[in-house]
């Protein structure tokens, strides 16, 4: 009995919003193989990854945060903290955030796009 309890407080857990975020309205996001529960409150986010992925650090799953962050918010990330699981994110607007739309899922592909400047590539997402 003790185990199906404790179970059930994991699973209940496991897309709670944090105290700042509770109450505000949810935006389900899905990016390549990652899906994610986006909330905009003033200039910050919270995106709450959903589905079992490995993902050992944050550094794994941060691109396609903050892509879904972007996406939802209509703002820039300036700065991505948190972990693999839960992200918080400080939006750089240019004016205010873009109110989310009624509750429906988005999905994004990521094109990785070379870049003749770096050695590395820049990702650009297209989304539905």
């Amino acid at each position: 009995m003790r185990l199906s309890v404790f179970t059930v407080f994991l699973l209940v857990a496991c897309d709670t919003p944090s105290p700042p975020f509770r109450g505000v309205p949810v935006q389900r996001i899905t990016v390549d193989q990652s899906t994610f529960d986006v909330r905009v409150l003033d200039r910050r986010a919270e995106a709450i990854r959903l589905n079992g992925e490995w993902a050992p650090r944050l550094a794994a799953v941060e691109p396609r945060a903050r892509i879904a962050i972007e996406t939802v918010s209509g703002c820039k990330v300036r700065r991505l903290r948190g972990d693999q699981a839960m992200m918080i994110a400080d939006l750089k607007c240019s004016n205010e955030p873009v109110p989310l739309p009624p509750p429906a899922v988005i999905f994004c592909d990521i094109q990785p796009e070379p870049n003749i400047f770096v050695a590395s590539s820049l990702l650009k997402a297209r989304c539905e």
